[in-house]
């Protein structure tokens, strides 16, 4: 570790960075009218630390309380370094009062914390439960908890238990006391002394705070006389007082059952009282320790003062500050009892200090602290040791200087910007400077209150802008002249806040923790707190008359060295003197601009040779001379900055393995809070801008050195050799690596929308790597972070405090003591190597990921890039990463590229791709391919997973299972981006079968889900047919018919193929599946054009080979997947029966063509039957259709299938039948299945009814469809006849030529005698030649031709029931009398035969 020298310390700034005004404020009053006078008190401060805030265990641990008076106020606040304290400020304010110098004081008891407060005309005690009394359990988990002041309000602060009002003593007196301390007994009563003005003490002493009991006022004179004043009533008997008696600074200590009251008065004698005998007990004249002191005795003292240290080895110390003009000095004494009662004071240092005015100072048991303000309100701090010193030598303390003067704007800076980056700098001034210099500069009324960062520098911006504005009168400027004027504007802001700052930054006191020797500055905006100062920084931060002076550094062993690197120091710091501002800020843009630091020193040099105006060069070379080998020297000093180390800091493991949950619990905490944060990051920060200035001084001086050559160097060309070739290279690298830590110090970090912190979760999960740093519990209260805060709180406390325990030899690590200046260097220390860039650790940049912190880390990567070789590939990585997040894929992939080569080299690419399990690649490359992939892929990145996939299959040449997944990835991402063509390609190269299968079935699926079907027919499938067709085959029998088109995509796969009867097939699966399943009007026009599309097929062929196998029905497709052996419940199944085989012709798909474009034109005509007509068969068609009134497809049908047409003609009969007895809506409906069939076009002028024409469809019908015996007739007539229908004319006279016998039957059949009898009339006359031709009698009866019959059965059954008929008389004698006469007719003719023969 680099080598601490506890001989100075470094102030560093706990600035507070959130506008929200904290204090909660309790007013006091107690009815009191001010004093006439006004006497003010300068503002004062002190501090207060837990009697167990060194320790781990306790819940006090590095918990403090700072106060700070001002006039009638007293700020309170609470701190701790391990835990954030909510309600932990309060400000009380005392109406008319005002608060006393000392007059703050803080102790604890076993239960409570009890705060002591006098002003000039009140005493307040204030009573609060102690923090270990505030928690239930010992063990607080929480990173944030309540302070003691969180219930102050609610404390009745006027009641007589908390204040009382101090008596007056002189009648008339008008002047408060002017100075004060207070106590608390053993027996827990609060004692309050005060310096009365006339001279002499009064002891105001409130009761123990949980017992009744009157306040009490006991005034203490240098007369052994006493008197106990009761009440409130003084005394009248009083000896007079002289006014050198005047008390100018008190203290008191308990010892023993006693209080002892010390008083250093303005006679410039040190008194001791006994409060418990109320006497006097010693007086020593402070002069007689000063040396030289004519005419200091006849001046009142003014500005003594007195503090008070206790040890168990020294006992009570005493330091007095005599106030003389031109020469402060320092007394220490100690006390010494002897018998008898008597005590007296031991002179042990006499330290003088110098001519600045002194604000405050403490003593502990073996220093003293001084705080002086000089006269350009500068702050010095130094500090001695009072036993041991050298010639009074106080050690220095480097406090924070105020920020610059001016700010330094480049030629291409916009002043703007420059100003804004200097105000908003976490190191310069504090947010309540700022507000107070805005809320001036705006000249307005409203205050400015809990305003965020950001939000307040929009604010500034705003304000300078518009008051440029309005102070312009022109409108038109040149572009230098507006850059003026910004420049004008923003300083005289920039001079505003630099004011506020001061007066934020003025010192008030200094507190030190007896038991951690933390040393704290209080000052009026904020605290600060002292560290131990590293050994190169002590070197180079020095005054010159203590640098010079110094004999021995620790830094190194050797006397001689030491020396050398003392001188070569003190060479720097002219170096340094000699740098002007403006190179000073080029060597800073370079670094910036990555550009050569060598270069840079070089054009620095040369800028100094040329300006020489004071022969510094010459100075330099003269101290040059006097060392005596600068190369050993300057190895020294590169040993002692160089932070790298050989190992990894810290790990991810639980802090103190193996200790008691509370040891952990604390230590967990430690150091954890805000406050803490703050200090230490700042205390790096500070630390890397002090290096930076080192190494470029060094560097400078080296470059000075090359340029002299043998002048100066004694060795001669080897060391100038090593110089050029390995102590400048090492210098640069040291410069680069402090400005990179100076960077990242003050860069803040940016708050993120939830929506990213949420995908960068993602990404690491994604990664594997959401178990490194993430998103931390205990979020900073600071606002804004720096990015080294975040990465501080986030990672690197953990690991720091766990290298510092696990390096401890104690046993028990809880019972060490927590001593700060250790400790705190130690955490500082430990912090700079996690960041320091050459170590092998990358948890900086992992933080940064993990805290989506992508713009720092991009140019944390940027800055390191030219020279850093530690962690090449895991930065590139970490490029990608942030350039993924900002959307820039291509140069994403670009540094994933690069980071590949460093895969095996370094740790954490290594746990990158360890972290594999599942499909673990023959190579660690591979595997990191494979995370990338992944990554890219979550990203929604799929163009660059190709690029990338094709580059990682170059990897995999031997690694058959690796190229298939990554052949697997390039197919499925080309296929995602719509690229057929070349998913198709990666398709056909992936090696492995089971999963070229499944990449086929999916591109199947996914062009038919976007119909891009012509892509999938045309690609060539080269040993792959057979799959392509089952997998088509396959889904188009598992899925919907209608919501996919697989059987047309596979009947246009078999048809590009020119396979013509696999495709007829395919489509009479196809129209079988649609009758079955889509029992709709478009089910069944599918099936329709199914029907054809087959036949279209089968026709294209030869007609011995226009065949088809019939396929099977749908239950018996073999289902993919499905079990050979079990059916669908599991159980096994029977064994397949062997079926025939059906083979179908062209005639029979013709034939389901012409049913299924029945089914059809009956659905199109009446949509419900086509739930039903979908499976019915030809027979049930024609009845369907029949029903439906489509006679027309109906005969179709029958003529197709060969079935008889009598159940058409019966149901066109019945439907004239109905028609002819129906009213007008139904003669209406009727045109609608009219118009269905095809009408014979006879021109009719006459209007014809619906009615008449289903006669008019009827006669076309038998007419058009003869049957053999008129069978069509004689069904359409016996249907008439069978519902009593007359026979319409046309049909008698179309019956009467073909079959009157027939007729005559179905006369008789439904007694129509009438009508029977006047037919065998008709028929008889027909025979006799009488109208023979309507009977299709060719030739009446003659002698000649042919012979003729009547039917003579029918005629006998006629006669007969005629006969039987009584009404029916008359017509039987006429059809006998006609027989008759055909009788006589047929004898003649026979005669007339035979004779001719």
């Amino acid at each position: 570790m680099a080598a601490v020298l506890e001989r100075s310390y470094i102030e560093i700034c706990g600035f507070e960075r959130e506008t929200l005004q904290r204090y909660r404020e309790i007013t006091v009053n107690l009815g009191l009218s001010a004093l006439p006078g006004g006497v003010k008190f300068p503002d004062s401060a002190g501090g207060f630390h837990y009697a167990e805030s060194g320790k781990l265990l306790s819940i006090t641990s590095n918990r403090f309380i700072h106060w700070s008076t001002s006039g009638d106020t007293v700020q309170l606040l609470e701190q701790s370094l391990d835990t954030n304290l909510l309600n932990n400020a309060v400000k009380l304010k005392f109406t008319h009062c005002t608060v006393l110098p000392g007059g703050v004081s803080i102790q604890e008891t076993l239960n409570n914390v009890i705060v002591l407060i006098a002003t000039n005309q009140s005493v307040h005690r204030i009573v609060l439960l102690h923090p270990t009394r505030m928690y239930r359990s010992e063990l607080v988990t929480e990173f944030q908890m309540q302070s003691i002041f969180a219930d102050m309000g609610k404390l009745s602060l006027q009641d007589p238990t908390h204040s009382a009002i101090i008596p007056m003593t002189t009648v008339g007196q008008t002047a408060g006391p002017s100075a004060a301390t207070a106590w608390l007994s053993h027996r827990g009563e609060a004692h309050y002394a005060l310096a009365l003005p006339a001279g002499g003490i009064m002891v105001v002493t409130f009761p123990p705070h949980n017992t009744q009991g009157s306040v009490t006022a006991v005034e203490l004179k240098r007369s052994s006389m006493m008197q106990r004043l009761a009440g409130w009533m003084p005394s009248a008997i009083r000896g007079e007082q002289s006014p050198g008696d005047l008390a100018l600074s008190l203290a008191v200590r308990e010892l023993e059952d006693d209080s002892f009251i010390f008083a250093i008065c303005q006679d410039h004698k040190l008194r001791m009282w006994s409060f418990r005998d109320q006497t006097c007990l010693l007086e020593a004249d402070m002069l007689e320790y000063m040396p030289a002191c004519k005419g200091v005795k006849r001046v009142a003292g003014q500005g003594h003062r007195l503090r008070l240290a206790f040890s168990s080895t020294t006992g009570l110390c005493l330091a007095v500050y005599m106030a003389v003009p031109q020469r402060g000095q320092f007394t220490v004494l100690q006390l010494v009892a002897t018998d008898s009662n008597r005590y007296s004071l031991d002179h042990i240092s006499s330290l003088f200090s110098t001519q600045e005015t002194l604000v405050d100072f403490a003593l502990t048991s073996t220093d003293i602290w001084g705080l002086w303000v000089d006269d350009s309100n500068s702050t010095i701090i130094k500090y001695i040791n009072f036993e041991h010193n050298t010639a009074g030598q106080w050690n220095q303390v480097f406090v924070q200087p105020p920020p610059e003067e001016e700010v330094h704007i480049g030629v291409d800076q916009d002043p703007r910007e420059t100003y804004l980056e200097v105000l908003f700098s976490p190191l310069r001034f504090t947010a309540s400077a700022i507000v107070k210099a805005l809320q001036i500069y705006r000249r307005g009324s409203e205050r400015i209150v809990d305003l965020p960062w950001e939000t307040l520098k929009k604010e500034v911006t705003v304000a300078v802008e518009n008051e440029l504005q309005s102070s312009v009168t022109e409108f038109e400027f040149s572009q230098e002249e507006y850059r003026q004027l910004q420049v004008e504007f923003w300083s005289k802001f920039y001079a505003c806040c630099l004011q506020y700052q001061e007066a934020q930054a003025m010192p008030l006191g200094l507190t030190i923790s007896p038991h951690t020797a933390m040393v704290c500055l209080f000052k009026r905006g904020f605290v600060s707190f002292l560290l131990p100062c590293f050994a190169v920084d002590h070197l180079y931060l020095s005054y010159d008359e203590y640098l010079f002076s110094e004999e021995e550094t620790p830094i190194a062993e050797d006397p001689e060295v030491g020396r050398d690197i003392l001188q070569l120091v003190q060479c720097l710091r002219l170096v340094s003197d000699a740098v002007s501002g403006e190179m000073a800020y080029e060597m800073e843009k370079a670094l910036e601009h990555l550009q050569s630091p060598e270069r840079a020193a070089e054009l620095v040099l040369e800028n100094m040779l040329a300006n020489d105006n004071d022969n510094m060069i010459e100075d330099i070379q003269n101290k040059l001379q006097d060392i005596r080998n600068p190369t050993a020297a300057m190895i020294v000093l590169l040993r002692e900055m160089d932070l790298e180390t050989d190992s990894e800091t810290g790990g991810d493991g639980p802090i103190a393995p193996g200790q008691s949950l509370n040891v952990r619990i604390s230590l967990s905490q430690l150091y954890g809070s805000s406050t803490a944060v703050t200090v230490v990051c700042q205390a790096v920060c500070h630390m890397a801008m002090t290096r930076a200035l080192f190494c470029r001084d060094l560097l400078i001086l080296q470059k000075l050195y090359l340029r002299l050559g043998d002048n100066v160097f004694l060795g001669g060309g080897a060391q100038l050799l090593q110089l050029q070739q390995d102590l400048i290279p090492r210098s640069s690298h040291l410069l680069s690596s402090y400005y990179l830590l100076k960077h990242i110090s003050q860069s803040l970090a940016s708050t993120v929308p939830m929506d990213i912190i949420d995908a960068n979760l993602q990404h690491l999960s994604v990664l594997e790597l959401s178990d490194s740093p993430a998103l931390a519990t205990n979020r900073s209260v600071l606002s804004p972070q720096t990015v080294v805060e975040l990465f501080y709180q986030t990672v690197a406390r953990k690991a720091i405090i766990s290298q510092i325990y696990s390096q401890q030899q104690s046993p028990s690590p809880g019972n060490a003591l927590l001593h700060w200046p250790h400790m705190a260097s130690n955490v500082v220390n430990l912090l700079a190597q996690l960041l320091w860039p050459s170590n092998p650790g990358f948890q900086f940049p992992e933080c940064l990921m993990a805290n989506c912190q992508y713009t720092q880390l991009q140019e944390y990567v940027r800055l390191i890039g030219p020279w850093c070789q530690v962690n090449v590939g895991s930065c590139r990585f970490m490029l990608g990463q942030c350039y993924l997040a900002n959307g820039e894929g291509q140069k994403a992939l670009q540094c994933f590229q690069e980071a590949a080569t460093e895969v095996e080299k370094e740790e954490f690419l290594m746990r990158l791709t360890g972290a594999e399990e599942e499909e673990a690649a023959s190579t660690p490359r591979l595997q990191y391919y494979n995370k990338v992939l992944r990554l890219l892929e979550d990203v929604g990145l799929p163009e660059l997973v190709i690029q990338l996939a094709t580059l990682a299959i170059t990897e995999a040449i031997n690694d058959v299972r690796s190229q298939a997944a990554l052949w697997t990835r390039i197919f499925k991402h080309h296929l995602d981006l719509g690229h057929n063509s070349q998913a198709y390609e990666a398709l056909t190269q992936i090696p492995d079968s089971s999963r070229q299968l499944d990449c086929l079935r999916q591109l199947v699926v996914v062009l038919c889900e976007r119909s891009q079907l012509q892509d999938l027919v045309q690609f060539s499938y080269v040993n792959l047919h057979d799959e392509v067709v089952s997998i088509i085959e396959s889904r188009a029998r598992a899925v919907d018919l209608l919501a996919h088109n697989y059987y047309e995509l596979l009947y246009a796969f078999h048809i590009n193929r020119h396979n013509y009867r696999k495709a007829g097939t395919v489509m009479f699966e196809y129209g079988m599946r649609l009758g079955r399943e889509v029992r709709t009007r478009l089910g069944l026009q599918k099936q329709v054009n199914c029907y054809l599309a087959a036949l279209n097929c089968l026709r294209l062929i030869r007609p011995e080979y226009a065949w088809i196998v019939q396929p099977t029905s749908g239950a018996m497709y073999e289902r993919p997947g499905a079990s050979p052996k079990r059916n669908y419940d599991g159980e096994f199944a029977a064994d397949p029966v062997k079926r025939q085989v059906d083979i179908l012709e062209l005639k029979d798909l013709e034939k389901e063509y012409i049913l299924a474009r029945s089914r059809l034109t009956l659905a199109q005509h009446h949509q419900p039957s086509a739930a039903i007509a979908g499976s019915a068969s030809a027979v049930e068609m024609v009845a369907l259709l029949v029903q439906t009134g489509l006679f027309d497809c109906a005969l179709s049908l029958c003529q197709t299938f060969k079935l008889p047409l009598m159940s058409v003609f019966e149901g066109l009969a019945f439907k004239c039948i109905k028609l002819q007895y129906s009213g007008e809506e139904v003669q209406n409906e009727a045109w609608n299945w009219l118009a269905a069939n095809q009408l014979s076009t006879v021109v009719n002028t006459k209007e014809s009814s619906a009615t008449d024409e289903a006669w008019r469809l009827l006669a076309s019908y038998l007419e058009k469809y003869p049957s053999p015996n008129a069978q069509h007739y004689r069904c359409v007539i016996n249907k008439l006849l069978s519902h009593g229908v007359p026979l319409p004319d046309w049909l008698v006279n179309a019956y009467k030529a073909v079959d009157a016998a027939s007729l005559l039957r179905l006369y008789l059949n439904y007694d129509l005698l009438e009508a029977a009898a006047e037919l065998v009339l008709e028929y008889v006359d027909a025979l006799l030649g009488k109208g023979h031709q309507y009977f299709g009698i060719e030739r009446p009866l003659s002698a000649t031709t042919p012979s003729v019959w009547l039917p003579y059965t029918a005629i006998d059954q006629l006669l007969q029931a005629l006969n039987e008929t009584q009404t029916s008389a008359a017509t039987y004698n006429k059809v006998r009398d006609k027989l008759d006469d055909y009788h006589k007719l047929v004898q003649q003719t026979t005669r007339r035969r035979l004779l001719a023969q």
